[in-house]
């Protein structure tokens, strides 16, 4: 299996994931789920959703890499700049459009899976370098972010981008 097909496969996981995720913590809520998954309909909170399905992509794809022996590179830290960049892709995207028309569902999925997969196509380019040996503080930064999000589910900034527009709520109620 080449690179590139690992890819596709990536941003159809990625993608996939984004719908269980959406709904996980309204069926099970709790503190975990309240870090990994939104709370409310606000868009950062939605963040989490690219965010986390595309490390969880990237922990699948590691371990088809292991089993298929394909030749990459900085797999971790790929899928980390991957999962990342999707949030500010998507942000450049959506909010013009947001702040033209509204909430737009199609729209919104369609621009969630061209977020996913330029930020595939970057870390493809990441997995292609030297090593980078940052496999171990990829790890660390994945934490970190998943600590952001957490901290700003439950001190959540009264800013706009924060704002639940179905309930009128910042961060968790």
């Amino acid at each position: 299996m080449k690179l590139k097909y690992l890819k596709i496969i990536s941003i159809i996981i990625s993608f996939a994931l984004c719908f269980p995720l959406h709904f996980l913590y309204d069926k099970f809520p709790c503190f975990l789920t309240s870090v990994i998954a939104p709370v409310n309909e606000s868009i950062w909170e939605h963040m989490k959703i690219l965010f986390g399905s595309i490390i969880i992509s990237g922990i699948i794809e590691l371990i088809i890499i292991k089993y298929k022996k394909i030749t990459s590179n900085n797999v971790l830290f790929a899928n980390f700049i991957a999962a990342i960049f999707s949030i500010p892709i998507f942000l450049i995207i959506y909010l013009p459009i947001y702040n033209a028309i509204g909430e737009n569902l199609p729209a919104t999925i369609f621009i969630m899976l061209i977020a996913i997969v330029i930020s595939e196509i970057i870390s493809c380019f990441v997995m292609k370098l030297k090593p980078l040996k940052l496999e171990t503080i990829s790890i660390f930064l994945i934490i970190l972010t998943y600590v952001i999000f957490g901290v700003l589910t439950y001190f959540t900034p009264q800013k706009s981008l924060f704002l639940d527009p179905v309930n009128i709520t910042y961060g968790i109620s």
